[in-house]
C-alpha cells in the first residue's frame, strides 16, 4: 500500500488549510482541479474563491467540483465573476424537486482533494468553508476540528488521476443529456485514461519526492472499483495493532467487522481510543452512534466525546507510525455510498504529530464516557438512539448494501 518519496505535512482546520492551498494555487501555472463537499464563499471560503478567479484570470486552466447536497449553487455574483475569469464548475448530483428521497441520490460527492499543475495534491476533511460557521447551527464560539495534508510525490499521480477522470465521467453525462452520443463517448474515452497537462509530470513528482521518504498512499472509495479500500486499510492496520489505537471521527457508525476488530484489539491489550462527536449536529448520525457504545466500552474500548465545537476530523494513528487523513467516516454512507479519499502514511514524525493533537483535543476539549453513566441513560435517550440506528438500519435495506 505504501510508496516511499513523499513529504507529507499536516493542516489542522481551516486556518491552516485555507492559506497554504491559496498559497499553492496563487503559485500555479498550469492547472488547479478542486473537489469538495461544500464550496462556501461566507468568510474565509471567499478567499480559495478568489484565489480561483486569480489562477484562472492569468491563463492556468481551473476547473472545480462541488456537491449538490453539500452546496445548491453559486450566487449570482459569484456565477459571473467565474464566467468573467474562466473557471470551469459543476455541481455534481444537484438535488431537484425529490432532494434525497430517492436512494440512487444518497450518492454524494464527499472527498475533498486538489492537485495543483499535477505536483502537489491536499486531501483530508475540511471542506470549503469557514471554520466559525456552520450551515445549520450558524456561527460557532470555537473553531471546527478537521485536518488535511498537503503532499508532494507519487501518490500525487493518482489525486490528479482521479481528479481528472471524474471530471470527464461528468463532462460525459452532460453531454448525454444534451443527445450528443459521440462527443460523450468520447468524453468517456478520456474518462478511462490518464493524460496530464505536462508531460514531465511524473519525474517532477519523482524529483520533489527524492527529497523526503516519507511513506504514503491515496486510497479512494468510489461505486466501481473502489468500493471498500477504506474499510478494509482500516480492518487491517487495526487488526495489526500492537499496543495503541486512536480513531476520531465525527459520524461513527462503523459495521460489524470493524466493531468487532476493534473490540478484538482491546481484549489483547492494545489501548484503544475514540475521539467522537459530542455536539448535537444530526439526528439520525448522532443518536445511532450511541447505541454501538456498549459493546466497545464492555470491551475497554475509552470513547471521549468532543464537545468544545463540532468534530468533522476523520483521521486515526495506530502504534505511533500508522496514521490516515482523509474525507471518509467510519459510517455506511461514507464506507458504503459516498466517493471518499484518505492519505495513509507509514511516518513516525507525521504520527506523533497527529497523537499530539488529537490527545490535547481529549484532554482539554473532550468528555470521557462513563460506561455505568451509558449503561443508565434516561429510557428517552435509549429510544431515540435506536429509532436512529433501526431508521439508519432501514434505509441501508432500501439501498441493498450490507453493513
Amino acid at each position: 500500500m505504501f510508496t516511499p518519496g513523499h513529504q507529507v505535512d499536516l493542516l489542522q482546520g481551516s486556518q491552516e488549510f485555507f492559506p497554504a492551498l491559496v498559497q499553492a494555487i496563487d503559485r500555479s501555472v498550469h492547472e488547479v482541479r478542486l473537489e469538495t463537499y461544500i464550496f462556501s464563499v461566507e468568510a474565509t471560503g471567499a478567499l480559495v474563491a478568489q484565489a480561483l478567479e486569480r489562477a484562472a484570470q492569468r491563463g492556468v486552466k481551473v476547473f472545480l467540483v462541488m456537491d449538490g447536497a453539500g452546496t445548491d449553487g453559486l450566487s449570482l455574483e459569484w456565477v459571473r465573476r467565474f464566467a468573467a475569469a474562466g473557471v470551469a464548475w459543476r455541481i455534481f448530483s444537484p438535488l431537484g424537486r425529490t432532494g434525497l428521497l430517492l436512494p440512487s441520490r444518497w450518492r454524494r460527492l464527499h472527498r475533498k482533494l486538489c492537485v495543483v499543475d499535477g505536483r502537489v495534491a491536499f486531501c483530508g476533511g475540511i471542506n470549503v468553508l469557514d471554520d466559525f460557521h456552520d450551515p445549520n447551527h450558524g456561527a460557532l464560539a470555537a473553531p471546527r476540528f478537521d485536518f488535511a495534508v498537503r503532499v508532494t510525490g507519487p501518490l500525487v499521480e493518482s489525486a490528479h488521476a482521479a481528479t481528472l477522470q471524474f471530471w470527464w465521467r461528468l463532462q460525459a453525462t452532460r453531454i448525454v443529456r444534451q443527445g450528443d452520443l459521440t462527443a460523450a463517448w468520447r468524453a468517456l474515452l478520456e474518462a478511462c485514461k490518464f493524460d496530464p497537462d505536462k508531460p514531465d509530470q511524473a519525474g517532477a513528482n519523482r524529483a520533489a519526492g527524492a527529497v523526503a521518504q516519507t511513506r504514503a498512499d491515496l486510497i479512494l472509495r468510489d461505486n466501481v472499483r473502489h468500493r471498500t479500500r477504506i474499510e478494509r486499510a482500516y480492518r487491517q492496520a487495526i487488526g495489526e495493532a500492537q499496543h495503541d489505537i486512536i480513531i476520531a471521527n465525527a459520524y461513527f457508525l462503523p459495521g460489524r467487522k470493524i466493531r468487532k476488530g476493534l473490540v478484538h484489539a482491546a481484549q489483547r491489550g492494545v489501548r484503544v481510543r475514540l475521539l467522537l462527536q459530542g455536539r448535537y449536529e444530526y439526528f439520525m448520525q448522532y443518536h445511532a452512534a450511541r447505541v454501538v457504545y456498549g459493546d466497545l466500552l464492555a470491551a475497554g474500548v475509552e470513547i471521549t466525546e468532543y464537545q468544545l465545537s463540532f468534530l468533522h476530523a476523520k483521521v486515526a494513528v495506530i502504534d505511533g507510525h500508522w496514521a490516515t487523513v482523509g474525507s471518509s467516516n467510519l459510517d455506511p454512507l461514507s464506507l458504503l455510498l459516498a466517493r471518499e479519499a484518505n492519505v495513509v502514511v507509514d511516518d513516525v514524525a507525521f504520527a506523533q504529530n497527529l497523537q499530539a493533537r488529537l490527545e490535547h483535543a481529549m484532554q482539554e476539549a473532550g468528555t470521557r464516557v462513563d460506561s455505568t453513566a451509558y449503561a443508565h441513560r434516561p429510557f428517552i435517550q435509549r429510544v431515540l438512539d435506536w429509532v436512529a440506528y433501526i431508521g439508519m438500519r432501514a434505509l441501508l435495506f432500501v439501498t441493498g448494501k450490507r453493513y
